[in-house]
């Protein structure tokens, strides 16, 4: 055999091996910072204290796979149709990808609703956006919701007439009236504007100075004094929090989009084995 056919299988010999050894370098290149992506992510997840639910429905227990688990049924806030500031008929579903701060005022009131109202145009136009757009409120992530709780005198002209004195954004800022039954019915029986109550709600008129605060799926998170100025920024940390939450419908989503990637890795996976196969094969013979 002539030393150049010597070199040369020399030469594959140590190339194979060299050539698995950086596919599989690659491979834990790509896998090992999304595990760690992963993991942190999942950790920072868990340190977050996010805003509780409140408002216990019911507690079930069922049987899976032997073991008896028990889960909270949280109250689900009902929908409701009303009509805001511009005389446009909305529904709280309207605007389901969107947290929501509610709150009842009403327009001939002296007392507490001006002050709570300048408290929720304080927490919309903590949402402006920055740069060349600093002016411009972002919508996207919060509905303000304010009933009137005497729907007989705050119609639709004076309602507008009072978000304007406002600076209301009407866009993210809606102020409705409409059938007084109704809007009390959810006050009570759906946000549960007595519950935890510092202060006496009389069931004949709506007059609190509470905020509450309900997830994208319309669950209350939170319930806030609208005069008091540190219960008004835990109320705007509890927005960012839930800003953060995990949506449970992705919760897969990155998984996903590995599983989407599975081509690729099974064809990393496959040219390793191939290469070790071949390698060996090529040991024998040569051996």
């Amino acid at each position: 055999m002539s030393n150049l056919s010597v070199e040369m299988k020399l030469w594959r010999g140590a190339l194979i091996p060299s050539l698995a050894v950086g596919i599989l370098g690659l491979l834990v290149a790509l896998g090992l910072p999304l595990v760690c992506y992963l993991w942190l992510k999942s950790a920072s997840e868990n340190a977050v204290d996010m805003p509780r639910k409140y408002l216990l429905d019911t507690v079930v227990t069922r049987i899976e796979k032997g073991k008896e688990i028990t889960d909270s049924i949280w109250h689900k806030t009902a929908n409701i149709t009303l009509v805001n500031q511009l005389g446009d008929t909305v529904s709280l579903y309207d605007k389901r990808s969107k947290i929501m701060v509610v709150d009842y005022v009403f327009t001939s009131c002296r007392s507490i609703c001006p002050k709570l109202t300048y408290n929720m145009q304080k927490l919309q136009h903590s949402f402006k956006l920055g740069g060349n757009v600093r002016n411009k409120i972002d919508t996207s992530v919060v509905q303000f919701v304010s009933f009137t709780v005497d729907p007989e005198r705050d119609s639709v002209p004076v309602l507008k007439n009072y978000a304007d004195i406002f600076g209301a954004n009407h866009d993210n800022w809606w102020f409705l009236t409409g059938n007084k039954d109704s809007i009390y019915k959810f006050a009570f029986e759906e946000l549960k504007v007595d519950k935890f109550s510092e202060e006496p709600i009389s069931p004949d008129f709506v007059h609190t100075s509470r905020f509450v605060l309900l997830d994208k799926d319309r669950y209350v998170r939170g319930y806030y004094n609208g005069l008091d100025s540190i219960s008004v920024a835990k109320l705007a940390r509890d927005i960012g929090l839930l800003m953060l939450e995990k949506n449970k419908k992705n919760k897969g989503a990155i998984f996903r989009q590995i599983l989407d990637l599975a081509w690729l890795w099974l064809i990393i996976i496959s040219a390793i084995i191939f290469f070790v196969v071949y390698m060996r094969q090529r040991r024998k013979i040569n051996g």
